[in-house]
């Protein structure tokens, strides 16, 4: 449906363009344009007072079918159900089964439990009285 109304959009915006182009300025009734001389708009097509009346006609019903072309895209646009973010997609298996439920909109990190590690538990690190101070 939006596509549909998407090509509908260009198409009407296209069809208003050419229809004001086609259009006579206030001066065209003068003979100004064109070489003027004689017949003015007599010899149109549609007409020595009709194409005004037909092209001012058409532009408008052109242009509020475009405004409600419009109004239909802006509200189709606001009501779609989808995620917010890509992050709100996206799924985190976890083998340890805690949970996995994004607090506040974000992703936690896996936790990979099966590394083992080789170093024991009391390490020789040094105590706060075993570093020599900052010299200055």
């Amino acid at each position: 449906m939006d596509t549909i109304l998407l090509v509908l959009q260009v198409f009407l915006a296209i069809a208003i363009i050419a229809l004001i182009l086609l259009q006579k300025g206030k001066g065209a009734s003068e003979g100004a344009t064109f070489g003027g001389g004689g017949g003015g708009g007599a010899g149109s097509v549609f007409g020595a007072s009709g194409s005004s009346n037909f092209l001012s006609k058409t532009t408008a019903i052109l242009a509020t079918c475009f405004f409600l072309n419009s109004l239909a895209l802006a509200y189709l646009a606001g009501n779609r159900d989808v995620a917010s973010s890509v992050l709100d997609t996206i799924e985190v298996k976890s083998e340890t089964g805690l949970s996995t439920e994004p607090l506040d909109g974000a992703v936690p990190l896996p936790v990979d439990t099966s590394i083992e590690s080789d170093v024991p538990a009391a390490v020789d690190a040094p105590v706060e009285s075993d570093v020599p101070p900052a010299a200055e």
